[in-house]
């Protein structure tokens, strides 16, 4: 697609059900493990916005008889502002409107690469997405829907147990480029799933970013409250005053006081973690399920953050990137689902 905004902005399948059935997907299992994973898809796909990276989207995975991903939202409306609480409808808007594992790539101060340079008309590049429009001298907002210029074609191999998605981007105007690679894969006979990811630079700047996962969990449809927890692997530091009466810090670990209920809004930004990849090591577990997923990485994290609503627990933890020109870069998560009555 060049040229064109999505076509979610005029298209929009406001019922989610119906826009899950229509998305192209590809299925994985590897025994413990079944996954749909959806496909990257101009006009069709379940994604379309311009926020998030379109490959490896993951909109229901299940393990043990328990289902950990699907829509945090019960409909999408194109012009909606992240999203909003309608009573017992959460609306997102298109940018927003996204399941499962989730990643998007912006800099320290929250931006694509090259928009602070571009002058209005002009391109960026948001890695993931592809070539976009600066369509005129307001901030960046990761909730807007840009003009995608170029989205790089996306090319997927599709096996039983694994899925990869390349993309390649070479905007001249900006002076970014890249070859991107993702790598979904269920490890046999394990209840592990492995996201690997390859970055090389392919344009004439320093391609200098983070890139977080937004982890959007959905466990069984459970309401976020006390019978979930967060474990990380150091005495947690809130580096600001969190909201006591919903939830607390407990040395390592973060609780609920209660469930989340309307319009409420838990969120914790983590401090206190070190400079290695061993504290990028995430388990959060639901006692009265008795499941849990553990994620670690094989980078250092370079800021965690909490975000949750009553339909969602969202740990995201950050990788900071920096790959200069010719160079490739490798980056790696590993998502382990376990039963409490065999944790790790």
């Amino acid at each position: 697609m060049r040229g064109r905004l999505p076509l979610l902005l005029w298209l929009a399948c406001s019922y989610v059900p119906v826009c899950l059935a229509q998305s192209p997907a590809a299925t994985l299992d590897n025994g413990p493990l079944h996954a749909r994973i959806y496909l990257p898809d101009t006009h069709a796909g379940f994604y379309r916005g311009t926020r998030f990276d379109w490959s490896g989207v993951i909109g229901e995975l299940t393990f043990a008889g328990h289902s950990f991903y699907g829509p945090w939202f019960t409909r999408t409306v194109p012009g909606v502002r992240d999203f909003v609480f309608e009573g017992a409808e959460i609306t997102a808007g298109s940018c927003s409107a996204i399941t499962g594992p989730s990643e998007e790539f912006v800099d320290a101060q929250k931006l694509p690469l090259g928009f602070r340079e571009a002058a209005a008309g002009h391109t960026f590049v948001k890695i993931g997405v592809g070539t976009l429009r600066r369509p005129d001298d307001q901030n960046y907002d990761p909730y807007r829907l840009y003009e995608i210029v170029d989205d790089g074609h996306w090319s997927v191999k599709i096996k039983r147990s694994s899925i990869q998605f390349t993309q390649k981007i070479v905007d001249r105007d900006s002076g970014y480029g890249y070859l991107y690679t993702k790598t979904l894969r269920l490890i046999p006979g394990k209840p592990i799933l492995l996201m690997n990811h390859t970055l090389k630079n392919l344009g004439r700047l320093p391609i200098v970013t983070s890139v977080y996962n937004h982890n959007f969990l959905v466990l069984d449809r459970q309401t976020t409250g006390p019978d979930f927890s967060i474990r990380l692997p150091f005495p947690i530091t809130p580096l600001k005053p969190i909201k006591a009466q919903l939830g607390t810090i407990d040395g390592d670990r973060i609780l609920y006081r209660r469930p989340l209920q309307a319009n409420e809004v838990f969120t914790v930004q983590i401090g206190g973690f070190g400079a290695t990849s061993r504290d990028y090591d995430v388990r959060i577990e639901n006692r009265r399920l008795g499941v849990g997923v553990r994620i670690t990485a094989d980078q250092p994290l370079e800021k965690a953050e909490l975000w949750s609503i009553r339909s969602t627990l969202a740990m995201e933890p950050f990788v900071h990137l920096d790959v200069a020109p010719g160079k490739t870069i490798h980056w790696s998560y590993s998502y382990l689902y376990y039963t409490l009555a065999s944790q790790p």
